[in-house]
């Protein structure tokens, strides 16, 4: 027995190549290798052609908003970045910032910290979207690129070990700043860097940029035109791709981002080929928002006056009572926090990644939602794929870049 949405679906529809005047279901997933995460979509199928798409998510629910009712607000730090893996640091930063807002010390971050904070959430930016478009080669049958690039992103997550000592999940930085400055190792590996990206990221781009089967297989391919983005509430790459320029650097600056001159690149036709290249020119942006930022790096503390939120130095707890009481109250989280709500958001590689924060001045926060880029615009993806192939489907997930821990948090 059809539903009547399907129903309704399948009296518009008009046969193109049934098989014995038939239609069929086709289960892809949840465990499917193209579909790039643990996520379901039972296809009903004309032939080779989609013609209804029935998604079922939650695979990987792990309840992050209902456990940060019951951590402290350092403690949520590990979660976000469970959220999108492929580019932690934003997500790290995203929460911080947010705490920081409702603490109402936003004036007082130092230069330095922004500065070292837009450094790292663009190599961010720049790993996902590595992932993404590499991702997009090999659903195509190329896979050259693919490990290619995997080279620039270890490059990367060596940067972020010099930084927290973790490469994917990543923990890294502090309510107020950093736990510690930039080391030695650090900038080498970062100069290396900003020295050898332009070059693999135009190797890359000679691959797939105008080869002619990738076009052939993503120019017009998953296609979604401005106004149902925006209905469906897109924001980033995919949202950008579609010609909406839009951008939470821009609309809503943080970290200093008005300090530096970039553009926001956007497409005009809404389809995979439009959300590959708009994540290439991001590359290159974020490529040059790095080296702006690392050239004018400011002197200064690496984190700011909040002793709140920073523990005592270790040979002080050790000797000193009043430290080890401060360590202690810290550790618990057993200090003030005023009550009220705040949102926050930051450019998520994925698009506008967002933190409504309610706090009723208890040691954890009330209540707290993230909003996940790849769960929303992922309620697209039936009416994106609907008429296309299979094999269309496919390349134009890996398009949308639906991450499954973002997808299901």
């Amino acid at each position: 027995m059809k539903d009547n949405n399907l129903s309704n679906i399948l009296n518009q529809y008009e046969p193109k190549e049934q098989i014995d005047d038939q239609l069929y279901t086709l289960n892809l997933g949840p465990t499917h290798p193209a579909t790039h995460g643990i996520f379901q979509n039972v296809l009903t199928m004309d032939g080779e052609r989609i013609v209804h798409d029935e998604q079922t998510v939650g695979y990987i629910h792990r309840a992050f908003e209902k456990i940060a009712e019951r951590r402290t607000f350092e403690q949520i730090t590990p979660l976000t970045d469970r959220l999108n893996y492929c580019s932690s640091p934003i997500n790290n930063f995203g929460w911080h910032l947010t705490v920081e807002k409702l603490l109402g010390c936003e004036d007082i971050i130092p230069k330095r910290v922004d500065y070292m904070r837009v450094i790292l959430m663009e190599l961010a930016r720049i790993s996902d979207h590595l992932v993404c478009d590499g991702v997009m080669g090999v659903d195509c049958g190329a896979l050259t690129g693919f490990t290619y690039m995997f080279q620039v992103r270890e490059q990367i997550y060596d940067i972020y070990e010099q930084i927290c000592g973790y490469r994917m999940n990543t923990n890294m930085g502090r309510i107020g700043g950093f736990e510690r400055d930039l080391s030695p190792k650090f900038h080498e590996l970062l100069k290396n860097f900003i020295k050898t990206f332009p070059k693999t990221l135009d190797d890359f781009r000679a691959l797939l940029d105008r080869n002619r089967i990738f076009m052939d297989r993503t120019v017009n391919v998953g296609t979604i035109n401005a106004e149902r983005a925006l209905n469906y509430g897109f924001t980033g790459p995919n949202l950008r791709a579609t010609g909406v320029d839009y951008d939470c650097r821009i609309a809503h600056p943080y970290c200093s981002y008005e300090d530096f001159d970039f553009e926001v690149p956007v497409g005009t036709s809404g389809d995979t080929y439009d959300r590959y290249m708009v994540r290439i020119y991001e590359m290159i942006e974020s490529f040059k928002i790095i080296k702006t930022a690392y050239a004018n790096l400011p002197d200064g503390p690496f984190h700011a006056d909040l002793p709140d939120f920073y523990l005592p130095n270790k040979p002080d707890v050790y000797t000193k009572m009043e430290a080890l009481i401060y360590h202690f109250k810290i550790v618990m989280g057993e200090r003030e926090i005023p009550k009220g709500e705040v949102y926050n958001c930051v450019e998520g590689a994925n698009g506008e990644l967002g933190f409504y924060l309610v706090s009723d001045g208890g040691r954890t926060p009330y209540r707290l939602h993230f909003r996940r880029p790849s769960f929303i615009y992922y309620q697209a993806f039936p009416e994106m794929i609907r008429g296309s192939l299979l094999s269309d489907a496919i390349i134009t997930l890996s398009s949308i870049n639906v991450i499954a821990g973002e997808l299901d948090a």
